[in-house]
């Protein structure tokens, strides 16, 4: 059998722990996990994980594309998930008019420094937030855009998570009713409408992953009662 075309696996193996976070909260001592073509295959005691290696191998779906990664003195978990961000806003964080301001304040002294993003900030802006989540142990991660300026699109930030290796949620924001229609938000940061509406479409279309596991997911986000029209 040619098992040089089975699906890539990986082992890490000697945790000092474990921990399952199952129905039983199990930890287990010199713990380790398999996962194969990308999906976890077995969690448990080495021993236990190995012996479902070697029937993985034995029946083809494990060839000779093993990486072991050895956790001695580390403590395994399941990846963390972060259902909410805003990753543009990394650059912004210690903008000093901002500080203890409450929201509204907050956002409008905020507003027009994200009004003057390019696309590149927002990828820059995007790598450190995903690198930061990456380190703190979260695999997975939402994050809601809902300003596009100079040409700035969703797209940028879903190539920065496909290219660091995050599992990503893009959510398509929106704000459509600016100052001089009575929101918060100044016109330069406000979409038309059916320019969202073809955006949103364009971006499910090329981006949108359904499937079980999928790296690559797309939600509709408008953004705020006071930044949002009731027909959007």
């Amino acid at each position: 059998m040619d098992t040089t075309a089975a699906p890539a696996a990986l082992l890490v193996e000697h945790a000092d722990v474990v921990v399952t976070m199952d129905a039983a909260r199990r930890e287990l001592r010199d713990g380790a996990v398999l996962a194969v073509d990308g999906r976890i295959e077995a969690v448990g005691p080495r021993a236990e994980v190995e012996a479902a290696l070697a029937a993985a191998r034995a029946a083809g779906r494990v060839g000779a594309r093993l990486r072991r990664i050895d956790a001695s003195g580390c403590v395994v978990t399941p990846g963390l998930v972060n259902t909410h961000h805003h990753m543009y806003q990394s650059l912004t964080r210690a903008v000093p008019a901002a500080q203890d301001a409450d929201l509204f304040g907050w956002l409008r002294t905020l507003y027009p420094i994200w009004a003057r993003y390019t696309p590149e900030m927002f990828a820059t802006a995007a790598e450190v937030a995903m690198a930061e989540l990456l380190v703190s142990g979260c695999t997975t991660s939402s994050d809601h855009q809902y300003i596009f300026p100079n040409g700035a699109r969703l797209d940028d930030t879903i190539e920065v998570a496909r290219r660091i290796g995050l599992r990503f949620h893009a959510c398509r924001g929106a704000m459509s009713v600016g100052e001089s229609a009575g929101g918060l938000p100044p016109d330069s940061v406000v979409e038309d409408e059916d320019a969202i509406l073809e955006d949103s479409e364009r971006v499910v279309g090329r981006w949108h992953d359904p499937s079980h596991g999928a790296m690559t997911r797309v939600a509709l986000a408008p953004c705020s009662p006071f930044s949002v029209s009731p027909r959007l």
